[in-house]
């Protein structure tokens, strides 16, 4: 089988496999998604959808189970907080001073769409029928610590970072029976990180002992890509496991439980990522907690640190950092090992980074994203060019024996054996390796599937312009122009490959280009115009080549 034929069933089989895996997503088991509608109109006071609710915190540190005793009511407030406004340079968020959870933070570079670039897509929500939180607390055997149910008292509604500050910090505080706790979040300019501390002062008699713990809880997606599968769900890091995803089923099939020292915790969606990240030299508890008895059910992905002893008088500070924000491969780099593991190329990351790198590379030089694909694209087809040749020179010559080999297959009929043998002995006589286009096109093959998920994953990509209607590179062409020139481009290439000997073979072939055209109309312009670019290079060199061999060349 040639090349291209053998280079254009492996990419329908990855189409192919790409919707096999959508449309078991599609008809499997979904969550059940409630019809209530409540009100939030209230700016001030949050709307809890729930009565108090225990069984979304960790087990002690000690490794007792939950209290459910009435004990815990006294940390559990069933009056809803308020919510305090955060304003930074880059994002806008709602804390709730019930337990000082994260119920918003919209990103304020990053618009929803096009069509609404005032308004910064919101990462963090909670809402009726879908939640993506971030919360964070305190346990303890006596109970004189602060979950992220109890309610703390803040001394403003609303903080901004001030022009010429480069750090804003929000507090909240908490006391009871002699304990007091001091929450805040230090937010930064131009930054998605956040610090994240607890301070503890015992001013009883006794000594205080407690862990804290950081959890990100949500619900399932509402909406699902058709085409696009990309992972969204919990993942966990450290230098034993690496890297390892907890899906939601998974967390319903089983709670995790595991302990390690550093690593973090995040959830992930297209583009974006919630992620808790502890000091690296103390040890915690990795643990999950599916919540199916409400609707929709949430799940939580959690870390608990070991407990610190505060003896009377003295003072503690539990810390950690939260990153919520865009994949930014540079920037998570630096903020903890693994942490850019989050943008994930799946098996090929060791091909799709460098791919990546180079891409971003160039666009520090052109400026536009569309023309960084097509430089990468023709450094690839630089890189193997040699290994093309082969190809289409072996390609160029079944071509021209194309019509000896259709005399051989009138003249021997349905004697295949007749038949094989007397094209092995043409194959020799013309010097042709029937198989010399195979090898040059599997080593590419991997380089395409690599470069696809570096481009799907990238968040540069996401509303990028390249030209004249092409105003996102990370959705479909909305008018088709680039899937249909993929399509002709596909077609030209056929004229230039020779004749399938079988008639079924040859109708297969000529159908594909109107089936690929179909698949790439939903697929994002930035991998159609990959696409384009490397099949125009294609051609043009594949008919020089051919020329060349028609004229006697070799």
């Amino acid at each position: 089988m040639d090349n291209t034929r053998l280079f254009l069933f492996a990419a329908l089989a990855f189409v192919a496999m790409l919707l096999w895996q959508q449309w078991q997503l599609d008809y499997g088991p979904q969550p059940e998604i409630s019809n209530e509608i409540k009100d939030t109109s209230t700016a001030e006071q949050v709307a809890d959808n729930d009565m108090p609710n225990i069984v979304d915190l960790p087990d002690q540190a000690v490794g007792l189970p939950v209290d459910t005793s009435s004990q815990l009511e006294s940390t559990v407030a069933t009056v809803p907080g308020r919510l305090i406004k955060v304003e930074t340079d880059v994002v806008i968020a709602l804390i709730d001073s019930k337990g000082g959870v994260i119920r918003s933070l919209k990103l304020k570079k990053y618009p929803i769409s096009l069509d609404q670039p005032e308004q910064g897509l919101e990462l963090i929500h909670s809402d009726p029928e879908s939640i993506h939180i971030i919360q964070s607390g305190l346990r303890n055997r006596s109970n004189t610590a602060p979950t992220h149910h109890s309610v703390y008292q803040a001394a403003k509604s609303k903080y901004v970072l001030q022009d010429g500050e480069d750090r804003l910090i929000v507090p909240f505080l908490w006391e009871q029976d002699g304990i007091r706790v001091i929450k805040t979040y230090e937010f930064r300019r131009g930054d998605y990180l956040i610090d994240v501390k607890h301070r503890v002062e015992n001013n009883t008699s006794q000594d205080w002992q407690g862990s804290q713990y950081r959890q990100i809880q949500r619900t399932r997606p509402l909406s699902k890509s058709r085409i696009l599968i990309t992972y969204t769900g919990a993942v966990y890091y450290n230098e034993e496991v690496k890297y390892e995803k907890v899906d939601f089923d998974d967390m319903e099939d089983s709670q995790l439980k595991l302990n390690f020292q550093g690593g973090w915790i995040a959830m992930l969606q297209h583009y974006f990522l919630s992620a808790w990240i502890p000091p690296q030299d103390g040890t915690n508890l990795a643990y999950s907690i599916a919540n199916t008895s409400r609707q929709p059910a949430t799940y939580t992905i959690g870390l608990r640190s070991a407990n610190k002893l505060v003896s009377p008088g003295n003072s503690t500070e539990f810390t950690s950092q939260l990153f919520v924000g865009p994949k930014l491969v540079k920037r998570l780099e630096e903020i903890a090992p693994g942490l850019e593991l989050t943008v994930d190329y799946g098996v090929l990351t060791f091909l799709s980074k460098p791919l990546y790198w180079l891409l971003s590379l160039y666009h520090g030089y052109v400026g536009n994203w569309g023309l960084a694909i097509i430089l990468l694209t023709l450094t690839i087809k630089a890189v193997f060019y040699k290994l093309s040749e082969t190809s289409y020179r072996s390609m160029a010559k079944m071509r021209k024996v194309g019509p000896r080999l259709k005399t051989l297959k009138e003249r021997y009929g349905s004697d295949k054996k007749r038949m094989n043998q007397a094209m092995m002995e043409l194959y020799k006589t013309e010097k042709i390796n029937p198989m010399g286009g195979c090898l040059p096109i599997l080593v590419q093959i991997p380089v395409f599937i690599a470069l696809y998920w570096a481009l799907l994953e990238t968040v540069d990509l996401r509303q990028a312009p390249f030209i004249f209607w092409i105003k996102d590179l990370s959705v479909q062409d909305p008018f088709y122009v680039l899937p249909v020139i993929m399509g002709i481009s596909m077609l030209i290439q056929q004229k230039l490959n020779p004749t399938p000997p079988d008639p079924i073979q040859a109708k297969v072939m000529m159908a594909l280009p109107f089936v690929f055209t179909f698949f790439f109309a939903f697929f994002p312009s930035g991998l159609v115009l990959y696409w384009v670019i490397n099949n125009i290079l294609s051609i043009a060199q594949q008919w020089v080549i051919t020329k060349r061999i028609d004229a006697g060349g070799s």
